[in-house]
């Protein structure tokens, strides 16, 4: 069985007074994040920023301390089955505007409860969800620091 490692990221930004998260819509016509196979020596990051750019345009992320996740699942290409292990971490941009690649069909920008409701695969709901409660809780965290909680 074939193996492959990718990374990817969870882009959001602030609109107004509310986060919102970019989906990008795949060929196939579901919905997910940014994500590419690692080329050989690449660390995360340097993955995310390349993918980012070529998927989308953005080269304005701020990656968030701290989160990392990771999600394995199967698939077949050609016949072939393949086990896929995503590398995820959290990163924030003020772009809005969106350069898609020809990877992809649509992308949007989206609330958390908008999100949840596109992303097809329960996998990536969960990534969100993590995302989105990390996001609360260092917002909490650092409200406590200034005194604002």
């Amino acid at each position: 069985m074939k193996k492959e490692v990718s990374a990817g990221v969870i882009i959001y930004r602030e609109d107004e007074d509310e986060i919102k998260y970019l989906l990008l819509q795949y060929r196939l016509g579901h919905w997910g994040f940014v994500k590419g196979n690692m080329e050989k020596g690449e660390v995360e990051q340097e993955t995310i920023i390349r993918e980012t750019k070529e998927e989308t345009g953005i080269i304005d992320l701020e990656f968030v301390e701290g989160f990392k996740e990771k999600e394995s699942y199967m698939y077949r290409w050609e016949g072939n089955l393949i086990s896929k292990g995503v590398i995820y971490l959290l990163a924030k941009t003020k772009t809005n505007d969106i350069k898609l690649s020809f990877e992809h069909k649509d992308y949007i920008w989206v609330t958390f409860d908008g999100a949840i409701k596109t992303l097809k695969f329960k996998n990536t709901k969960e990534l969100l969800k993590k995302a989105d409660g990390f996001l609360g809780e260092n917002k909490i965290n650092f409200q406590k620091k200034l005194g604002e909680y």
